[in-house]
């Protein structure tokens, strides 16, 4: 690979983040492009030949997603399926000779992680997962406040993401799919205290809610958790599918910063004790494209390895754990 080259991206799943966020996005990327479409549903295609001239050679089914190794216009796959999907094509993508960008949640368990990472180094490819905040620059000023002690240590965060979802019979309420809000959006969260301290959680508490049982019969609709770090510095961190939520508050020794919301596709901002925290981006999907893909090129370390969503999913089944048992999980 050069510089001179953009990387070809295929889409695995035209739902609705591919479809309105990805797509997109790969149309303002300096480093890559959309070269194929991978789909189970044969009437989406007549749009994407429109939309984005697609070639019906670079056309695939879940049933020959195989075949893409023969195409040399695609270098990376792009997995935005299900989680419960997220193994088996990343495993095939690496296999086919394909890097690997993988949306959030990484997989569905730390024995799926593993397995994906596996694969992708025997077959000498890389592998991204979709974390897009952590390619935003007010993400990156957080990080640095934590890193340089801006504020002295940290001692206490608060964070919370989630949405009111009106769906009722949507994946992400099936757990066979790997629904549940814990997994969605709870993994925002979850970074946001990770991130904010620059540590890992050593230990966890969790509790599961619900308003309405009749849908949220399976997975978790509202989940709140409560992390304890080496450095002494405690987090509590709200999700859910019923409240509208986008925050990070943090309190350190000498001041605090606060982003509201921290989050969101854009517009992410927020104040500290020493000032404003706004740097306005235009598009973080993009970004984080051209992040990878120009890594890719250079041959240098991604920014959000498979290494970083395995380590968040250790996290999310030790909060199942706990809320199942009420019992505080060591990690």
């Amino acid at each position: 690979m050069n510089n001179d080259k953009k990387l070809g991206v295929a889409l695995a799943g035209l739902g609705y983040y591919a479809t309105e966020q990805l797509a997109a996005a790969l149309q303002q990327t300096a480093h890559c492009c959309l070269a194929a479409i991978v789909t189970g549903t044969p009437s989406k295609i007549p749009y994407w030949k429109e939309q984005y001239n697609i070639a019906e050679a670079d056309i695939y089914s879940y049933e020959n997603f195989d075949a893409i190794k023969d195409n040399p216009e695609v270098d990376v796959v792009y997995v935005v399926l299900p989680p419960s999907m997220h193994k088996e094509y990343t495993i095939r993508a690496a296999k086919a000779g394909k890097h690997v960008f993988c949306e959030k949640p990484m997989a569905m368990s730390v024995a799926e992680c593993e397995a994906m990472i596996k694969a992708c180094k025997d077959n000498k490819v890389n592998l991204a997962i979709g974390y897009r905040c952590q390619h935003d620059p007010n993400t990156q000023a957080y990080q640095r406040f934590a890193k340089e002690q801006t504020f002295g240590k940290i001692r206490m965060v608060t964070c919370g993401a989630g949405y009111f979802d009106a769906r009722t019979n949507h994946w992400k309420q099936i757990k066979a799919l790997g629904g549940g809000v814990m997994y969605d959006m709870g993994v925002y969260a979850l970074q946001g205290a990770r991130l904010a301290t620059g540590e890992e959680p050593i230990a966890v508490t969790a509790q599961h809610f619900t308003t309405r049982p009749e849908i949220y019969k399976e997975v978790d609709e509202t989940t709140l958790f409560q992390l304890q770090f080496p450095s002494g510095a405690v987090a509590t961190c709200q999700t859910s599918f019923g409240i509208q939520m986008n925050y990070l508050q943090v309190n350190c020794e000498k001041g605090w910063f606060r982003l509201d919301p921290f989050s969101a596709y854009s517009g992410n901002k927020g104040s500290s004790s020493a000032g404003a925290i706004d740097f306005p981006l235009k598009s973080q999907q993009a970004k984080q494209l051209d992040d990878d893909a120009q890594a890719l090129l250079q041959g240098q370390s991604l920014l959000v390895p498979g290494e970083e969503g395995l380590r968040d999913i250790r996290v999310v089944e030790a909060i199942y754990q706990s809320a199942k048992s009420g019992k505080v999980v060591k990690i």
